[in-house]
Order: structure tokens, then sequence, then C-alpha cells
């Protein structure tokens, strides 16, 4: 079993990027060969030359919400700000779209009411109504959340109000450095190039991400255009990425930690490219932890093709055999997260490995996290 604490490590805040740099695929790239022990440091628009022609490139094309919003309650004039979840089922009877929410205000009760401004900070004419507070398993991050009703004149709300929903991280390290919080660039920048609209046909309550799959941020459509050009083939997955992202880890054993769940679904023809890749003698290339851990979700191709769709609670730990990851695409994640130890279970020194790489890749002046710096494990 791993140790909790075998993932921690310090972070300095000047090592937290604020903000991505531009273009996109001019972040850093820390290359990682494990078959021959070799650790490079390069840029992400290297990386057509460190795939092989017959590789297939796995992405997640969700869509991040603008899922953060703020206002202020209308009984007592006292300042409100949240995240929408995802919606609700409608009540018998009631025709008003209900959803699911965080909410961070003062005394929370049933029956209060929260005006929401615009994104331009402006009466938006939007308002929630608590209703009850959400069930939860204990297990995801959502637990204490609140199911509202939303009054809407005109529907279609949440454009209207939300704002793009920053980790909370970077928030904070705009705010200390006297930085923007609400940069309007976000709303391009914290979205992959290829995040797609949800299809009716795969219509879930959670149809969108309130988090980035944050390796596709490095991407552009030049980036992509060489890839192809390579010769490796391209695949899409769907996982709409959830608060339980960020959730530490705060059990002593990793493995006893809580999983939260995550839908995910893999189209048929990523089923069919990934058996053409391994016939050929390609790799399966993910494209972030949540490519991954849609793939490793289902035990095979065919179960892919018959299920299609699945809600998560996989984690991944060292020791874990992989069945369709080959190689993997990835951002420096937050210490003592399941994420961080899924990228140890593909390193030959597991979590030893991770810190290691991670200590070099401070030393070397590295950003971390959603909007820093890269490493490509092959």
């Amino acid at each position: 079993m791993l140790r909790v604490a075998d993932l921690e490590y310090e972070l300095p805040e000047s090592a937290i990027a604020a903000a991505p740099v531009s273009p996109r695929d001019s972040a850093r790239l820390m290359f990682v060969d494990r078959a021959a022990g070799r650790v490079d440091d390069l840029i992400v628009r290297d990386l057509p030359g460190l795939l092989r022609a017959g590789d297939l490139l796995v992405r997640n094309t969700t869509r991040v919400l603008p899922a953060r919003f703020r206002g202020v309650r209308t009984d007592t004039g006292g300042r409100a700000e949240g995240l929408y979840l995802h919606d609700e089922p409608a009540a018998p009877g009631d025709p008003a779209p209900r959803c699911r929410v965080l909410l961070k205000m003062r005394r929370h009760a049933p029956g209060a009411r929260v005006a929401l401004f615009d994104r331009s900070g402006r009466e938006s004419g939007v308002t929630l109504e608590l209703l009850h507070r959400a069930e939860s398993d204990g297990a995801d991050a959502d637990s204490g959340a609140w199911v509202v009703r939303v009054h809407a004149p005109g529907g279609d709300w949440l454009p209207r109000v939300g704002l793009t929903p920053l980790p909370p991280y970077i928030l904070g390290a705009r705010r200390r450095a006297g930085l923007d919080v609400a940069d309007e660039r976000d709303r391009d920048d914290y979205q992959t190039v290829y995040a797609a609209e949800p299809a009716d046909a795969q219509a879930r309550p959670e149809h969108g991400s309130v988090a980035a799959p944050t390796a596709g941020l490095h991407f552009t459509p030049a980036l992509l255009e060489r890839v192809a050009g390579a010769g490796v083939a391209l695949a899409d997955v769907v996982l709409h990425v959830g608060l339980g992202t960020f959730k530490p880890v705060e059990t002593e054993f990793v493995e006893q930690h809580p999983m939260h769940a995550e839908w995910c679904t893999v189209p048929p023809g990523a089923a069919d490219a990934i058996d053409a890749t391994r016939a050929a003698g390609g790799r399966v290339v993910a494209v972030g932890t949540t490519a991954a851990r849609t793939l490793e979700s289902f035990e095979s191709t065919a179960q892919m093709r018959a299920e299609r769709s699945r809600v998560t609670r996989l984690l991944v730990t060292p020791g874990y055999r992989f069945r369709h990851v080959d190689a993997l695409l990835t951002n420096f994640h937050l210490p003592r997260s399941t994420l961080m130890a899924m990228v140890a279970a593909l390193l030959p020194g597991g979590a030893a490995e991770i810190r290691a790489l991670y200590a070099r890749a401070l030393a070397r002046g590295y950003r971390f996290y959603s909007y820093g710096d890269a490493m490509l494990i092959v």
C-alpha cells in the first residue's frame, strides 16, 4: 500500500503558474524515457518528434463549463459565491429547473434566495432558491452541496452568469500577487482547443466539467497538425472532470481514500483505434490522467464497445498494471493527490521516483499545476 506521506513535497508559491504561457505549446516538457532511464528538458512543441508513426494519442474532449458564479442574498444583502455542479431532475408539476451547487455564504437555509450577477458584475435577473441539502454517499467532493431551484427569465442561465472555474490555488496566487482574478482570457485559456459539445446521445446531468483536463491545454491546432503529420493517430474519449480531482487524500494510505465518481465514455471508434494500434505495434499515449482513467476504467476494448459509458471510481496506485495506456502526457500535480499516485504508478520507482522528478522540476524552474508545464512518460 502507498502511504500518503510518500506523495508529499514542498512547493514554493512562486512555482504555481497563475497564467499559461503563450503560445500554449511553448510550455516546458520534461521527457521521461523509462526504458532508457533518461530524463530530458524539452518544449511541448517537441512532442511530434518524441512520438512514433503508428502511435495513438487519446484526448479527453470534455468542455469546461462556466461554473463559478457570484451574487448576493436577497434578504440580507450578504455576499455569496458558488460553483454549479450539475442539473437535477425536475420536480413533478414544477417547471423551474433545478441543479446542484456549492455555496459559500452565511446561514444556509431552505427558502433563502441568491440574486446572481452577470459576468460583468451587474444584476442578471437570475435567482437561486435553496431547497435542501443534496444527498451524498460521503465519497464525493460535493458533499455539503445544495439543490436549488433556478428562477431565470429567458432560460439558458449559466452562460449569462458563469465565470471560469479556475482552481482555488490559481485564484489565491493571483490575489496575493495583486493580479486580476476575473481574467476574461481564462474563458479561452482554460479550455482545450478540441473541447466538444456533448452529444445528445450521451446526455447526462453532468454535461461538462468543472475543471479542465489540463494536459490538453498545451495543444494548439498547429501542434495537432504536426502530430498527425508524424503518422500519429488521434482518438477521443470523454470524462467530465468533477471537484473530486482536487480533493486531497486524508487517509494514512492512498488505497483507503474514498474515490470520487466521474462519468466517462469511450466511443466505438476509439476502441477500434486502440485495437488497430496494438495490432500494428504502436503505443497508446493518453493526454492527461483523465484520458488514462477513462481507458483504464474498462477491462477490455470489447467492454468499451458493449458499455460505452459508465461512472468510474477507479483509483490507480503503484503496483497497478495498465491495460490500455503505454505512455502519458501530464502536468505536475498537487501533493497528496490521486493524480500524483496515478502518475507514480507508471514509473518503475513509484512514489520515490515521482518525488525525485518533481524535485528536479523545481530545481530547474518548471511551473506547476493547471497552467503549468508538462511531463511525458514513455
